[in-house]
């Protein structure tokens, strides 16, 4: 069941798979402060949660994200509803979107299972951020992607920043950051940016799809590939003890034997 966080973040749960809809469609789902600051905490809860296995980020209707509202970095006007309370001096957080975002973005990033950006429309500015602390990323043909703070005089996070440049390399971290510019899906692809692209009408069928096959691996090799991948590589013997008090191999390779669908069994610690 649909569960509204401010009205513009919506999220279900439905076989293994949380999908977190941002909704702002009078300006292209652009994140509105509020929205910055229930991300962590609705992440947080979808993480603690044994139910869900992957989860999937997307927007409302055409777009995916149209990047920050520009109201909010301002401080003209709060978040819809807030009476201009968002924007006031001495609001914790409020007068930094950029440290909101940045928050929103790591966690997102850390979140401990399997994540993917499914995106049509736009994904600009803030959306290309959030879209690029997801795992994977899969488009539709026609969506457009930017990088937009060299637009406002706007120092782009250090964090966020090597984020985009370890998906697509120092050179196209630069041109984006430097131009501002949009690039279209196929040069997003063609970048690393994106994992697939998709012709229209495609798109949430193939999420689904992908999504029910990523749920139905093992949660133990997910959470210690995304943490060699992203470069965590610390914790050796800790995913050494966690495979050795895990059935997951054992029923794995059995489940292989047998030609059956395995039952893997292991899951995060909370």
């Amino acid at each position: 069941m649909d569960a509204a966080i401010d009205a513009t973040l919506l999220h279900t749960v439905a076989d293994g798979v949380a999908t977190i809809v941002i909704s702002h469609p009078a300006k292209r789902n652009a994140m509105t402060a509020a929205m910055w600051r229930a991300l962590p905490e609705l992440v947080a809860g979808l993480a603690d949660d044994p139910a869900v296995r992957v989860l999937v980020l997307t927007g409302a209707g055409p777009t995916f994200c149209a990047g920050a509202d520009i109201s909010s970095l301002t401080g003209d006007a709060g978040d819809p509803g807030d009476s201009g309370a968002a924007g006031a001096a001495g609001a914790a957080g409020a007068a930094d979107p950029r440290a909101l975002a940045v928050a929103a973005e790591e966690a997102l990033a850390a979140f401990p299972k399997p994540t993917l950006a499914a995106i049509r429309g736009f994904c600009v500015g803030g959306g290309s951020q959030l879209a690029a602390a997801c795992d994977l990323r899969f488009a539709e043909e026609g969506a457009s992607f930017g990088v937009t703070p060299a637009k406002l005089g706007i120092v782009y996070p250090a964090s966020s920043t090597r984020r985009l440049a370890s998906l697509v390399g120092p050179a196209w971290a630069k041109y984006l950051l430097f131009s501002a510019e949009l690039i279209g899906a196929e040069t997003a692809l063609r970048a690393g940016f994106l994992n697939e692209l998709l012709p229209a009408g495609q798109l949430d069928k193939r999420v689904a799809e992908f999504t029910r096959i990523l749920a139905s691996r093992s949660q133990l090799t997910q959470a210690a590939a995304k943490e060699f991948a992203d470069g965590r590589t610390d914790r050796d013997a800790y995913w050494e003890d966690q495979a050795a008090g895990s059935e997951d191999t054992a029923e794995g390779v059995a489940a292989f034997l047998e030609r059956r669908t395995p039952r893997f069994t292991w899951t995060p610690a909370p």
